[in-house]
Parts: C-alpha cells; structure tokens; sequence
C-alpha cells in the first residue's frame, strides 16, 4: 500500500513514515501542500496523513484540490484547538481525523479501519444482495455506486457506508452511535458530533427538485432513518 503522509513538523513526519515503513507499507513524505500535490499527481496512492495547519497551502486547500480528482482515503491530522478545522474537513471528503498528540499504534488502527471499508469483501456463501432499492434509490455495493433515479451520486467512501447501512435496514431508526458502526468499528471518542455533518452532506447529494429530506429522516432525540421517499 502507498500511504502519503503530509506534515511539515519534519521530525514528526520522519516518525511516522518509519513507523509505517516498519509495518511493510511504502510511504512518501511531504512537508508542504504544493509537494503533497505533487506526490498526489504523480504517484498512485492508497492512503494519505494529511495536517491540517500548514504554511502556505494548508490541508483543507490540498483536500479539496485532491477530492476534484480522487476519492482516496484520507485522515486529518488536527491540533487539539481545530475543532471548526476538523468539522471542516469532513464536509469537505475527510474519512477521519487523529488529533494530536497520537500514539502511531492508534494512527494505524485508524488506517486500517479506513482501509477495511474500501476494500472489496471476501465472498462468503451466504451473500446480501449486491444491488440494493429504497425508492428511487439504488446501491451497487461490489462497484460501490449509488443512484437517485438516474443521477450518479458522488458519494465519499464514509457516505457511501452511512448509506449502505441504512439501505440495509429502511424504515429503522439508528442513534449516532450506530452509524458510527456503518464505516468503523469503534466509535472514537468525540466523533459522534461529526455524524451530524455526514448527514448533512449526503442530504445535499440526495436534493431533489422535492424536499430532500423525504429521504434521510431525523427523529428527535435517538437519531436518523431513512424512508422509502413515499413518507411525508
């Protein structure tokens, strides 16, 4: 796996690129958004550390420039005082943010819980179906494709699996931290707030000429569910 780390406190960036090498990863180090999006440019990557707080190009600049071309996993590396940053950052296609001060065994726990959710499950005997409808709604889940009627979404890898959970279940109610459990497999402190902002987004990719909250429904005080787009 090709992992990119962006961190321009050079010390730190050289930690964790030998800690990641250590694990049997290839790894490229970058210290500057314009040399991130150079390695991004010309290398085929499968993962990327991205700082937030950086000279010059900072993180959020360098994700968006990167999400116009590329749905590549992405993890934030945030201070502690970026909170608005973080919330940011995920509006924006983050899959997941570490704060800092981190330990490197949490950052490659949270790496390979990314990693998990694109890669293409094992085929088991007893499969669901691969094609999913809830309304208008379509899921392809082995090509990882959406639909609302004839429009392809562009969904990141998190809403595609918030999706994915609630096209399995239509009509049931999930709390905050149920969702977490669609796209990873512990629910990190402090994350339940960025369900919110998940929901947001992929309320704006579901917007139709109709009132786009016929879809992903929120029930007052447990959480969200997702109708078949026949409800009020």
């Amino acid at each position: 796996m090709n992992i990119l780390v962006v961190e321009d406190e050079k010390e730190l960036n050289r930690m964790i690129r030998d800690y990641l090498e250590s694990l049997g990863w290839n790894v490229f180090g970058a210290v500057s958004g314009s040399e991130a999006l150079d390695i991004f440019r010309s290398q085929e990557l499968d993962f990327i550390l991205l700082d937030i707080m950086m000279p010059g190009l900072d993180g959020l600049d360098v994700i968006r420039r990167i999400r116009e071309k590329s749905e590549v996993p992405v993890i934030f590396i945030t201070a502690m005082a970026e909170e608005s940053d973080k919330l940011i950052g995920l509006e924006i296609g983050a899959d997941d943010y570490i704060t800092k001060p981190f330990s490197l065994k949490e950052m490659a726990a949270r790496i390979r819980t990314v990693m998990r959710r694109v890669e293409k499950p094992e085929p088991t005997e007893e499969k669901e179906p691969v094609v999913l409808k809830v309304g208008d709604l379509s899921m392809d889940a082995e090509k990882r494709t959406i639909r609302l009627g004839e429009k392809l979404l562009d969904v990141t890898t998190v809403q595609f699996d918030i999706l994915h959970g609630f096209m399995r279940h239509p009509g049931r109610v999930f709390t905050r931290t149920e969702i977490l459990e669609f796209f990873q497999e512990h629910a990190w402190e402090g994350y339940e707030r960025t369900i919110d902002v998940h929901i947001k987004n992929i309320r704006k990719q579901l917007k139709t000429d109709q009132d786009n909250s016929r879809y992903l429904q929120t029930v007052r005080g447990v959480g969200y569910r997702l109708s078949d787009g026949e409800e009020p």
